[in-house]
């Protein structure tokens, strides 16, 4: 059963005990969300190693053993204390499989107390594509994909983080600068001009916003 949108997860909590069916319940209200997260952001070096729902699984298991301290306090918004809680171990499960290697990757973008690995262009370009675009032939959707990497790759790294978390987090424009430590109307600025940067690159490459084309 999931929630409804009067249904305050903080209130659940405190009101339960941190009841485990209660805990799951609210969990399973915001896996898909956070699967979402742990997609865009594992890095692609681990596929077939570690998975989003070994990344959930063990996130989950903080979340039954920090509910009841955080609820009687809680210094963030909820949903951003859930991917808070899922981006440590993302980065855990990065450290563990990649060690030195984290330092080829090593972009980290700022979340409250701790990091979170940065959305890749790789990973972007990939979403996006599927959004702008209906080409189904591989040439052609590998050919369009670099040329949106290229285009992310030439944003500034906040902007990109931007484009991530209001597009594909699906977080507000206060939660974003939250997460970033930004003003909102920085983030709100950025957020338009990212978009017309990909835009402005996107018009001039045939294929791109044609839904028609086969």
């Amino acid at each position: 059963m999931s929630l409804s949108e009067t249904d305050d997860p903080i209130e659940m909590i405190r009101h339960s005990g941190a009841d485990p069916q209660v805990l799951g319940r609210i969990w399973e209200h915001y896996r898909d969300r956070l699967r979402r997260v742990v997609r865009l952001r594992l890095d692609r070096r681990l596929q077939g190693r570690a998975d989003p729902s070994d990344v959930l699984q063990e996130a989950f298991l903080d979340f039954q053993a920090r509910a009841a301290e955080y609820a009687q306090k809680p210094d963030m918004p909820f949903f951003l204390w859930l991917r808070f809680l899922t981006g440590q171990r993302l980065q855990l499960i990065h450290r563990h499989h990649l060690g030195t290697q984290m330092r080829d990757a090593g972009r980290e973008v700022s979340l409250h107390r701790g990091a979170m690995p940065q959305a890749t262009s790789i990973s972007l370009a990939a979403q996006l594509l599927g959004r702008f675009t209906s080409v189904t032939q591989a040439v052609q959707r590998a050919e369009m994909q670099l040329i949106l990497q290229e285009a992310i790759n030439a944003l500034d790294p906040i902007d990109r983080e931007i484009l991530a978390l209001r597009h594909f987090e699906e977080l507000s424009n206060d939660e974003t600068a939250q997460v970033l430590g930004i003003k909102p109307s920085a983030a709100s600025n950025r957020h338009v001009r990212a978009l017309k940067h990909l835009r402005d690159v996107l018009k001039s490459t045939p294929g791109f916003f044609d839904k028609d084309r086969e």
